[in-house]
C-alpha cells in the first residue's frame, strides 16, 4: 500500500484539481491523505467549510484530512491583516510552513506528494504558496513530487465556453492566459472518467462554496448540475508535472502503477 498526500490551498481545492486521482488512489486500496494549508478553522473551531471538506474527503475515499493551520489570503489586490491567532499563508515564512508538512510526510511515511504547479493553477496567491512549500517539503524528505496542472490550451478552452455560456466567471484575462503549464510540460495524464460521479459527489458536498457568491461560485453550480456523462467529458480527466529532488531521486520511488501514465 502506498500512501500519497495531497496539499492543497483551500478546503475545495482538493476535488476540483485532483479529485478524481485520489478517488482511484483509494480504490486501488492506496492510503490517502488530504492537507489543506488555509480555511476550515476559525481559530479552535471547525467552520462549515471544514465539515463540507470532510464530507467531500470522505466520499473521495481520503482517510485524513489534516489542516496545516494558516488563515486564507484572499485574491486581490489587498493582503488584508492576520486574523486573530493566525497567520494568512501568503505571510507564513515558506521554511517553517514546509517543515510542518515535511512533519507530516515523515508521519505518514508518505510514497507520494501532490503540490501545485508554477503558476499556482491560476495564480492565487496561496496557490503560489502551496507549490513553493511543497517543493521545500518534497527536498526536505525526499518524497516524489508530482505538481497538479491544467495544460494551458485546455484552459483557455474552457474559459471560452465558459463565457460564451454567459456563466459569470471574473478571472482577469491576462492572468488566465499564463494559467496552468504548457501541454509539452504535462508528464502525467490521469484518467478518472470511472470516478468522475465520485469527484462530482464531491463537489457538491461543498455547499458554502457552490451556493455562495464567490468567483468560482456559477461555475461551481453549472459543474454540480451537469448531467453525468457530460461532467466526465469535463472533468473526467487531471493532470501533473513531475519535479525530481536531490531526495526523490535517491530514493526513486514509483508513482502507482495503476494511476501512471506518462505521456509519449
Amino acid at each position: 500500500m502506498t500512501t500519497i498526500v495531497a496539499f492543497h490551498a483551500h478546503a475545495d481545492d482538493p476535488v476540483l484539481l485532483s479529485g478524481g486521482t485520489l478517488a482511484r488512489a483509494a480504490a486501488d486500496g492506496h492510503r490517502v491523505v488530504v492537507v489543506v494549508a488555509t480555511d476550515g478553522m476559525a481559530a479552535e473551531h471547525p467552520t462549515p467549510r471544514w465539515r463540507e471538506l470532510e464530507a467531500s474527503a470522505a466520499i473521495l475515499g481520503v482517510r485524513r484530512v489534516v489542516h496545516l493551520g494558516y488563515a486564507d489570503s484572499g485574491h486581490g489586490p489587498e493582503l488584508y491583516s492576520d486574523p486573530p491567532g493566525r497567520q494568512r499563508f501568503a505571510r507564513a515564512d515558506t521554511e517553517e510552513a514546509a517543515h510542518r508538512l515535511a512533519s507530516l510526510l515523515h508521519e505518514e511515511k508518505a510514497d507520494l506528494l501532490l503540490g501545485y504547479d508554477a503558476n499556482g493553477g491560476y495564480g492565487h496567491r496561496d496557490h503560489l504558496k502551496v507549490h513553493e512549500v511543497a517543493r521545500r517539503a518534497a527536498r526536505l524528505t525526499g518524497t516524489r513530487l508530482l505538481e497538479a496542472t491544467v495544460p494551458r490550451d485546455f484552459a483557455l478552452r474552457f474559459v471560452r465556453v465558459v463565457r460564451a455560456l454567459r456563466i459569470p466567471f471574473p478571472y482577469d484575462a491576462e492572468a488566465l492566459d499564463h494559467a496552468g503549464s504548457p501541454a509539452s510540460a504535462v508528464t502525467h495524464r490521469f484518467d478518472v472518467r470511472r470516478f468522475a460521479g465520485r469527484k462530482q459527489a464531491a463537489l457538491a458536498a461543498h455547499v458554502s462554496d457552490v451556493r455562495g457568491t464567490g468567483r468560482l461560485a456559477a461555475v461551481l453550480r453549472v459543474l454540480v448540475w451537469l448531467p453525468a456523462p457530460l461532467f466526465a467529458v469535463v472533468a473526467g480527466r487531471e493532470w501533473y508535472v513531475e519535479v525530481t529532488t536531490a531526495g526523490s531521486a535517491r530514493r526513486a520511488l514509483q508513482v502507482p502503477a495503476r494511476l501512471s501514465r506518462r505521456r509519449r
